[in-house]
């Protein structure tokens, strides 16, 4: 029961990454420009985010001390959206989301067995890496079918 809500709320921001993409792509056609898509994306996200932090108020030097690597979050979603944006209407939001949750799992079950960027090492167990192997097998389903 403890686990509810953050499966709940994963689940939720599953769909707004499902939402995400045709709804950039959309934009970057209108527009000509992924990058200014992208761009319209995060500035929406971060003016919510802004006042969400507002009500929120936690000081800006709570920050202050972490580890460098933590500030390129930003650069990763950025790198995100615009990819996602220039894939989707080029391979499908089947194809491209099946694509990119492959990749998100090869990446974490790296990160988990090596324990980086601060989370507990974690085995890449055989029932993980068939997990993995299987949603890989699934990219190629989801692109042939």
């Amino acid at each position: 029961m403890q686990a509810l809500f953050p499966i709940l709320a994963v689940l939720i921001a599953g769909i707004g990454v499902a939402l995400q993409p045709p709804t950039n792509a959309a934009l970057a056609k209108v527009s000509g420009s992924v990058w200014l898509a992208a761009l319209i994306s995060f500035a929406v996200g971060t003016a919510a985010l802004l006042v969400i932090w507002l009500a929120d108020r936690t000081p800006v030097s709570a920050a202050r001390n972490a580890p460098w690597w933590a500030w390129l979050g930003g650069f990763y979603g950025a790198a995100f959206v615009a990819a996602l944006a220039f894939a989707t209407p080029r391979l499908g939001l089947g194809v491209t989301l099946t694509a990119a949750v492959a990749s998100q799992l090869v990446t974490a079950m790296l990160i988990d067995r090596f324990g980086l960027l601060g989370l507990p090492q974690q085995p890449i167990t055989p029932m993980r890496a068939i997990g993995v192997a299987l949603v890989i097998l699934g990219v190629v389903v989801v692109r042939r079918g």
